[in-house]
């Protein structure tokens, strides 16, 4: 019988360095989007079950181990913690960890990285520690969280794991040609 090795969407990719910013391929643990069943109320039972708050429109709460990423319109993306049973009244939960490829982009020059390929102000005074956007990653649907000050965790579908690695190394290249 063959054995089935898993791997990860990059292959375990070394962190990347190019100029002043690092792209390095992380593992969220168990992803889970959540999302509330018919309007419920979710809030009060999801701090009590994952021991975080349930995240307003376009932000993320909790930190790394245990976030909640708003995913879009009524859903959330909880990250590195198992949904609790206990929503199940409450919310359609389904496994996501196998769909994504989620990588940290950091460095001083970050948001000059992300600036020729995502179509937001990035800007730390725009979107801050916590801000999250569902949005287009050059061509990929994919979410964009800030989790540091020159620190963002990207996220786009695991089969577009080497297209969005190729977008980050030529933008950054770019940026570091620039000074």
């Amino acid at each position: 019988m063959a054995e089935l090795i898993a791997k990860t969407p990059l292959g375990k990719m070394a962190p990347l360095t190019i100029g002043t910013c690092t792209v390095t391929e992380v593992s969220l643990g168990t992803l889970t989007s959540i999302a509330p069943l018919g309007g419920a109320k979710i809030a009060d039972a999801f701090k009590t079950a994952q021991g975080i708050k349930w995240p307003a429109p376009n932000r993320a709460t909790g930190k790394e181990g245990a976030r909640a990423i708003w995913f879009g319109r009524d859903m959330v993306l909880l990250a590195g913690s198992t949904a609790d049973a206990s929503l199940i009244p409450y919310a359609a939960m389904t496994d996501q960890t196998d769909a994504w490829t989620t990588v940290t982009l950091e460095g001083v020059k970050a948001e000059d990285v992300l600036a020729r390929l995502v179509p937001l102000d990035l800007s730390a005074a725009r979107f801050k520690r916590g801000h999250t956007a569902r949005t287009q990653i050059q061509h990929m649907t994919g979410s964009v969280t800030r989790i540091g000050a020159d620190t963002f965790l990207l996220m786009v579908f695991r089969s577009m794991a080497g297209t969005l690695l190729h977008d980050l190394e030529r933008a950054m290249a770019s940026v570091a040609t620039r000074g």
